[in-house]
């Protein structure tokens, strides 16, 4: 019997950050979902049953006919609601209060953008306990209309220079209302105030990944009943987590596949079989489909083009094996929360998409198959959690991400034999770098990436022309946010000096320090 945990319920309007909220209250032990506002129906709630709700940011101006909105139903759950940004101006609208147009949107209110001090106002309210203790709170700020007339029965508990309403509430409804995001680093008591939202509303905090693993257990089993199961492995810690979970569930049922595609890093396709094989007694069907993969990249030089052929021939290769093996019915994939994010765009709606990820969307009718997903609601971090819950050895945890479609992300470009084979070799040496000065743990995740441009180099008394490429590595806790690592310029130097002597084709090594945003932590 799975447990019924208390749930919280996020209301998305389209925020890039709306899944920071989630991650905020998942490190507070308590579930919660991102349910975009179309999705949230009357129907949904009454279902759903919500103990408290939030309402994300979003890029839209509530002053426009049609803007989103949240059912009116909402406000009449009994249950605390807090508004973001965008969803305190929604909140004010729909109450009864005014909003008018800023820079963004075009009217004569004053735009916030990026850090700004918060300080308190009138009496103390309970989702601020701890705060102002230094008599103002640092916040960010990201909006261009603003809250001009409070709604009946709210009050101001906080003003910054340019938003006289800052942090508002309703406390006989247990409505509470901020301009700024709570949720982002740069607003650095964030936490306390969900911490005191969470408490006000009830949580008991007992959403634990031992528990998230027995509800996963019994899911995969009511789902699955008698039928087997495929599961793509790739090696990395997803899919590794989510077969080694669908084995405790269902044992022989589950086969894995792992696709060697031609894109794995130097070595790696003989060490996820054997890792696999002398670690867990699960059949696995090695496939060697290079050949099929590389040939249909080669000369390919756009992003979306590679994942979407990377993606349909995984799917090509899946079926063949699927039908090979007698009654399976269910095709297991380690999707992540992130994947599922970063893949929807609101139909006509406010977000948009960053871009497609190869295992997300579901599968084509045509192969017969549905989609066991047990990871599907966890971060990255969570799913390291449930890797130690089910007892996986920590090389398996501890492994860097490595994207699906492989090296063919990190050969921006036109994609061919050579360069992937010059980017193996140059990725090994960065790695054994890192792994020599003992920075492997510290690191989310490190690669090197082979540039589509040649530069002029001298080696000895001759002239080059190689390839030029950049290092990669970022500090992360879930993959949504990331920021370079500060490695010391004498790592660099060493670094860079190894590459060129030791790879041919490469004769010029950059840095890549751009943060997760802007940039994204794959350069494809």
């Amino acid at each position: 019997m799975t447990h019924h945990h208390d749930r919280l319920l996020i209301i998305d309007f389209g925020s890039q950050v709306t899944q920071l909220i989630a991650r905020r209250l998942r490190e507070l032990n308590v579930y919660c979902e991102i349910h975009p506002f179309q999705n949230v129906t009357d129907a949904f709630l009454a279902g759903f049953t919500p103990k408290a709700v939030i309402f994300s940011g979003g890029p839209d101006s509530v002053t426009r006919d049609g803007s989103p909105r949240p059912p009116e139903s909402v406000y009449n759950l009994g249950v605390p609601i807090l508004g973001i940004c965008y969803g305190q101006q929604v909140m004010m609208q729909q109450l009864g209060g005014e909003v008018h147009g800023g820079k963004i949107s075009g009217g004569g209110g004053t735009a916030e953008f990026g850090r700004a001090y918060v300080t308190p106002a009138g009496s103390d309210l309970s989702i601020l306990k701890g705060w102002f203790e230094g008599g103002k709170e640092q916040v960010w700020m990201s909006h261009g209309d603003h809250v001009a007339k409070l709604a009946p029965g709210f009050e101001v508990f906080g003003t910054s220079p340019n938003a006289p309403y800052a942090i508002t509430a309703d406390v006989s409804r247990n409505f509470y209302a901020v301009q700024f995001h709570p949720e982002v680093h740069h607003t650095p008591n964030g936490k306390t105030l969900y911490e005191n939202f969470i408490k006000l509303a009830g949580f008991s905090g007992d959403w634990t990944m031992g528990a998230y693993k027995d509800d996963a257990i019994e899911k995969i089993r009511q789902q699955v009943g008698d039928k087997k199961v495929i599961c793509g492995l790739s090696g990395g810690v997803d899919s590794s987590v989510a077969a080694v979970l669908i084995h405790e569930a269902i044992g022989d049922q589950l086969t894995c596949v792992f696709v060697d595609h031609g894109l794995m890093r130097l070595n790696e396709a003989d060490e996820v079989v054997s890792m696999f094989r002398d670690n867990y007694n699960i059949p696995l069907i090695h496939a060697d489909e290079s050949e099929l993969f590389l040939g249909e990249l080669d000369g390919q030089s756009d992003p979306e083009t590679k994942r979407k052929i990377i993606g349909r021939l995984f799917i090509d290769v899946f079926q063949k094996h699927a039908n090979e093996i007698e009654g399976a019915e269910f095709l297991a994939q380690g999707t992540l929360y992130p994947d599922v994010i970063e893949s929807v765009s609101f139909s006509g709606g406010p977000s948009v998409t960053i871009k497609s990820h190869h295992n997300v969307g579901g599968l084509p009718e045509k192969m017969g198959l549905k989609l066991v997903e047990p990871l599907r609601e966890l971060f990255k971090d969570e799913v390291r959690a449930l890797g130690r819950e089910l007892g996986l050895p920590e090389s398996f945890i501890g492994r860097h991400p490595f994207p699906g479609p492989g090296l063919a992300i990190r050969c921006p470009g036109e994609i061919t034999r050579d360069k992937l084979e010059i980017l193996r070799k140059a990725d090994a040496v960065y790695i054994d770098q890192i792994r020599k000065h003992g920075l492997y743990d510290e690191i989310w995740q490190a690669f090197v990436a082979i540039l589509p441009v040649r530069t002029v180099g001298v080696m000895g008394d001759g002239r080059t022309y190689d390839y030029a490429c950049a290092l990669r590595a970022v500090t992360s806790v879930d993959g949504m946010t990331a920021d370079y690592y500060p490695f010391s310029h004498e790592f660099l130097s060493e670094t860079a000096t190894r590459i060129i002597n030791e790879v041919e084709g490469i004769n010029r090594v950059t840095y890549d320090i751009t943060s997760k945003p802007p940039g994204t932590i794959e350069w494809e």
